[in-house]
């Protein structure tokens, strides 16, 4: 079947967040996509032109608070972006037959509670249709990149994924200091009595095992480790201050290992400002390096521009951009693939729908 006959995917939009305009956009802009809707939460988003909550021309689909009106406008495949995630509802998606992709949660479903795993691969049988998740980090810096570089190698003996970055320059400060718990004092700030804190450690958790599973690592267990450091004078984060005293960096290693062996590692020093500990040096963005014949490495970044001038909220959008395109760029994928759940390692190449746009 040729490309002028095969008809238009139509994609809704679930949360019009950061990452959710950035998922209109880049549905508006690809070809072979259509805009089905979007579904927001806040009373003055309902009913106003989709194109205009994402910054561009009125495009006639409007938004709506209520997911039966989301139906209405048959959608192939559902955008799911939420900051909180339900399973709920991303389920009565499956079931009522739309594809869901999502960048919020279920890296990796097959080390999920069982129940939740049971309920998610039940809701895409009934329905006949698949779930996905991916995004930059978790997802395509921690799944598909090395994953992809995996395939230079003959044998690996330990895949390490690095993440440096200094939260400071991030406008999402309720992210930043609810969800992660920056500026609270230390005895606050642990995995036992933060559950959003827990939960994000989880996601972290999740793309291990699903590197583990997907290269043979044979993994025993996944263990979490959590250092923290505090802030030694005030650090201003737009509208808020970090007090002396309070967490200001925080030091994430999960750790995959087989027989007491370290084999799959994720890390992440997460900033506000600079800390007084002995942690690592390491280069900000993303670092994946795998030790095997050969050993591989190579340093991610994302950018607004490597060429031009661009402001810091640009660049640091630009993340944002990177999260929404890597599940809207495998949307085509996703809804032509089988019934069932889908991770990084069951997907092809996901590549630029817009390309250069020729």
């Amino acid at each position: 079947m040729n490309e002028q006959s095969t008809p238009a995917i139509r994609v809704a939009q679930w949360a019009t967040g950061a990452v959710g305009q950035e998922a209109i956009r880049g549905v508006l802009d690809a070809p072979g996509l259509v805009l089905a809707g979007a579904l927001v939460t806040s009373p003055d988003k309902d009913g106003v032109d989709v194109g205009e909550l994402a910054g561009r021309a009125p495009v006639g689909v409007t938004a709506t608070l209520d997911v039966e009106r989301l139906l209405e406008g048959r959608p192939d495949v559902v955008v799911y972006a939420p900051r909180t995630p339900s399973l709920d509802d991303v389920c009565l998606l499956l079931a009522r037959g739309v594809d869901v992709v999502t960048t919020a949660f279920a890296f990796h479903p097959e080390r999920l509670p069982d129940d939740q795993r049971e309920q998610l691969t039940r809701a895409c049988r009934d329905g006949g249709t698949s779930f996905h998740a991916s995004g930059l980090n978790p997802g395509g810096f921690s799944a598909a990149a090395p994953l992809a570089l995996s395939g230079l190698v003959r044998r690996l003996e330990r895949l390490t994924i690095v993440e440096r970055a200094d939260w400071s320059v991030y406008e999402s400060t309720e992210i930043t200091f609810e969800q992660m718990r920056f500026g609270r004092p230390p005895e606050e700030v642990t995995l036992d009595l933060a559950p959003s804190l827990a939960f994000t450690s989880d996601l972290f958790a999740q793309q291990v095992w699903l590197l583990g599973d997907s290269l043979r690592a044979a993994l025993d267990e996944v263990v979490v480790e959590h250092e923290i450091a505090v802030a030694m004078e005030p650090v201003k984060v737009f509208d808020r201050v970090v007090e002396p005293g309070t967490v200001n960096g925080q030091r994430f290693r999960w750790v995959g290992r087989h027989a007491g062996e370290e084999r799959v590692v994720i890390e992440a020093i997460w900033t506000l400002g600079g800390v007084d500990t002995d942690w690592p040096e390491h280069d900000h963005g993303w670092t994946v390096r795998i030790e095997g014949d050969p050993s591989v490495q190579a340093h991610l970044i994302t950018l607004a521009s490597f060429e031009h001038p661009r402001e810091m909220a640009d660049h640091v959008r630009a993340a944002s951009v990177a999260t929404a395109m890597h599940v809207v760029n495998a949307v085509p994928h996703v809804h032509g693939a089988a019934p069932g759940v889908l991770t990084a390692a069951d997907l092809p190449l996901v590549s630029s729908l817009q390309g250069f746009g020729g």
